[in-house]
């Protein structure tokens, strides 16, 4: 159920929002999609009715706090759920066809690499620490574009020149180990993008970087996807990365995408209490010798059935109606969408948080 609200937010530039995907191509479609495991004879939910599209050559970014499904959900893209995990119901259509109803491996490998590739966080373990980044780079080649020999090894080292690795001919016979973290996570890509996907999942792509290097990767990434041509989802936690790379950002809470919108609409006008959360924790807000903000209570219990909105419990703004009914999406431009009974015409009006304005104010000087 989706409700429309009109003229909720003056300040919202529906004519600019709606220009910017009014000939965008949806390339991965996702509709209603539940996801549980079986865990110790007791059925976990993990992702419930999540909804999503993801238009090519966009930047779309997936954030929320740990444990709220964001990695589970991407990793439904290219069939990598654990083995006591499943679709239950939903749909992820890929290029008309339901990916998502995949039971075996065998279709999974003509998506996999090929169509939708994925940048794990770990590049360490990532790695096969025994082969070459050459040999593992081409094995991708090998697979994903049926190349060999001389050509298959020319292709690798233009890759890892793309991914800015120089020396390429030296590197080619090195191991991991012998590479810095920000090196083999650019190795990592490198064999992401030898599959020649069309989609490229990066997940947390700049955990246990340091800054200098972060922004680099985040560079590189932006270079790759114009070359490439590649629709990238990035899953983070990081509201600074984020506000870098991003078209589009989804907030995920408690297995759903409780907000989705443009960059400049869920930095500059959220409407989901959660959301506001998320940007009132950012760091620069923080003040010398004040405790930093912070969400409290826990995430919901997945095990457990979820009435109302699920993070009612912890919003102090919430309203009887939370705590029982579920909320639809309410649309407030033609690219912005939120799940909140605060949208409701009915519902009394509340304001965003203090250190929103604050914000807003920091950001609007710089």
């Amino acid at each position: 159920m989706e409700v429309k609200l009109k003229n909720i937010d003056e300040n919202i530039v529906e004519d600019y929002t709606s220009e910017i995907y009014k000939d965008k191509k949806i390339v991965l479609s996702v509709v209603n999609l539940i996801i549980k495991f079986s865990l110790r004879g007791r059925t976990l939910t993990a992702i419930r009715e999540a909804s999503l599209d993801l238009y090519q050559g966009e930047s779309l970014a997936i954030v929320g706090e740990s444990g709220s499904g964001k990695s589970v959900f991407a990793k439904s893209f290219i069939g990598l759920l654990d083995g006591n995990g499943w679709v239950d119901s939903g749909s992820i259509m890929y290029k008309n066809e339901d990916i998502g109803k995949f039971k075996s491996e065998k279709p999974w490998l003509k998506i996999r690499g090929k169509e939708i590739a994925m940048v794990f966080q770990d590049p360490m373990t990532a790695l096969n620490p025994l082969k070459t980044i050459g040999k593992q780079i081409v094995e991708a080649v090998e697979l994903h574009q049926g190349l060999r020999g001389k050509i298959a090894k020319n292709i690798v080292l233009d890759i890892l020149k793309d991914v800015g690795i120089s020396s390429p001919e030296v590197r080619y016979n090195q191991f991991p180990h012998e590479f810095s973290g920000g090196m083999r996570q650019r190795v990592v890509i490198a064999i992401a993008i030898a599959c020649l996907p069309k989609i490229l999942i990066c997940d947390e792509p700049t955990t246990a970087l340091d800054v200098t290097i972060q922004a680099q990767i985040l560079q590189l990434l932006k270079n790759l996807q114009n070359k490439y041509k590649l629709s990238i989802i990035y899953i983070t936690h990081d509201l600074g990365v984020v506000a870098k790379v991003a078209d589009r950002i989804a907030v995920m809470y408690g297995g759903d995408i409780v907000e989705i919108g443009c960059a400049e609409e869920i930095f500059y006008n959220a409407k989901h209490p959660y959301t506001w959360a998320l940007l009132s924790s950012l760091p620069q807000l923080g003040v010398k010798g004040e405790p930093l903000y912070s969400i409290k209570g826990t995430p919901p219990n997945l095990f457990n059935e979820i009435k109302g909105d699920a993070f009612a419990s912890r919003n102090p703004k919430a309203l009887k109606i939370d705590f029982v009914l579920r909320p639809p999406y309410f649309t407030i431009s033609p690219t912005h969408k939120a799940k909140t009974w605060l949208l409701d015409p009915r519902s009394p009006s509340v304001e965003p948080p203090e250190a929103l304005k604050v914000l807003l104010e920091k950001w609007g000087s710089d």
